[in-house]
């Protein structure tokens, strides 16, 4: 019976894909790469089987709550294990000890484990700290981000679980960074719940060990109007954010600090208008910004409001006039968005123009999706993107102090991960001239 339960929760979904859910169409190449690189198609699915007793954790993952604490989050097969965390600044050694909160959610014939979140801390920064869930099972450990400069946040989009995502993330693994950043499209379960337990058991040796912050992407909706017409049951259960802590009443936008950083995570996929809740939370949120303690600011988007990409065209343009205002007067760094399967880079805009005392954008959904790259960009190129590339990859944000930033993106070559695209951020809020609300723009090209 539990099999054939199995059954049905993954082939129903699979045919309710088919016919309900857009797919992307690619087209042929035009790319910034070198002539003499070769691309590769899509790669297949990767499921990851759980390989443990059904007390024991699975799908861990640690995210930033508050100051000086984390979340962990994991998922028992048995509903009689506590939500529990033990830990320590040794290995075996558990100094604390936090009990937290436990849910569980349906859709059609799935049932979820029982998942758990317990906060635990405060905890020191830039220090290894081990773990144990629930009292069963092997120990995990983390390192916590530091309280000041440098930190360095990895950002990927559009992950999915390909062998394209395997390759992205030991690129990621190659290297130490301290925040891993992710504007959207984790799974892309698509209403196969149990491929939501295969990206989390795919990603445990990643999100363990490092805090992941993530915002939601169109594929975390899974909409079925009667029967689930609001969407995101599963993302909302499984990747709590602290979207409480932020003054947000909705897990599908929030922000953070960390070290001189203030992060924005912004919903592509909820009300984002003139009267909306996630607007005047984030009017609010940007009042409160004290530029001496988080000299940075960096939002976080699913659709992008800028892209010359043939894919996914205007698809963030009613955000765009909602919002971007806002994030001009405020000075933000840098906004990041997914979505599109292909990497690109603008200059710093404002109302499609180039303008010195607006966001740099970046658009980097290539993580690695079972869809395939976007291949075919407009042409000719526009003035305002510096860089755009139809490769999978990743991107790494180094920020030094409070002055400068080091922004470059990391194309995936089989075993390699290969530097394409760099470049150094100033800040805008040392700039006398965005200060004082000035514009700096010097150069009037549209998009």
């Amino acid at each position: 019976m539990k099999n054939n339960k199995k059954f049905c929760s993954s082939i129903f979904p699979f045919f309710l894909s088919i016919f309900c859910l857009p797919h992307l169409l690619l087209q042929a190449d035009a790319s910034a790469a070198p002539e003499d690189f070769i691309r590769q198609p899509p790669r297949k699915i990767v499921y990851t089987q759980h390989k443990r007793s059904e007390s024991e954790p699975q799908q861990v993952h640690v995210s930033l709550v508050g100051k000086d604490n984390m979340r962990v989050t994991w998922i028992t097969e048995a509903n009689h294990v506590p939500s529990t965390v033990e830990y320590g600044p040794e290995p075996g050694k558990y100094i604390g000890k936090e009990t937290g909160e436990h849910s569980s959610y349906h859709y059609f014939f799935y049932r979820s484990g029982k998942i758990h979140n317990v906060k635990i801390g405060p905890l020191d920064p830039n220090t290894t700290y081990y773990y144990r869930c629930g009292g069963y099972g092997p120990e995990f450990s983390f390192k916590t981000p530091p309280a000041s400069f440098p930190i360095e946040f990895v950002v990927v989009g559009d992950l999915g679980q390909t062998e394209w995502t395997e390759s992205t993330l030991s690129h990621v693994d190659n290297k130490d960074y301290d925040v891993l950043l992710l504007p959207g499209d984790l799974s892309y379960a698509d209403t196969n719940q149990d491929l939501w337990d295969s990206f989390g058991r795919l990603v445990e040796p990643y999100s363990s060990r490092r805090p992941w912050m993530v915002t939601e992407g169109n594929h975390e909706m899974e909409i079925f109007p009667i029967l689930h017409p609001q969407g995101f049951k599963a993302y909302n259960a499984r990747w709590r954010m602290p979207y409480e802590e932020s003054g947000s009443t909705s897990n599908l936008y929030y922000s953070f600090d960390v070290a001189g950083a203030h992060i924005i995570m912004l919903g592509s996929y909820t009300d984002f208008d003139q009267d909306s809740h996630q607007l005047k939370w984030l009017e609010a949120d940007l009042g409160r910004i004290d530029r001496g303690k988080t000299p940075w600011v960096v939002v976080l988007v699913h659709a992008p409001w800028y892209n010359t990409n043939t894919a996914h065209q205007g698809e963030g343009e009613s955000m765009r006039k909602a919002m971007e205002e806002l994030l001009y007067k405020a000075r933000v760094d840098v906004v990041f968005a997914g979505h599109v399967h292909a990497y690109e880079r603008f200059t710093r805009i404002y109302d499609k123009k180039a303008d010195s005392c607006g966001p740099v954008y970046i658009t980097i959904g290539d993580g690695g999706n079972r869809e395939g790259l976007a291949l075919t960009f407009k042409n000719p190129a526009s003035p305002l993107s510096l860089y755009r590339e139809p490769s999978f990859g990743h991107g790494r944000l180094r920020i030094l102090d409070e002055n400068r930033a080091h922004w470059s993106w990391h194309r995936n070559n089989d075993s390699d991960a290969f530097m394409a695209d760099e470049v150094w951020l100033d800040n805008l809020s040392k700039s006398k001239a965005c200060r004082d609300g000035k514009d700096e723009q010097s150069v009037k090209d549209e998009l």
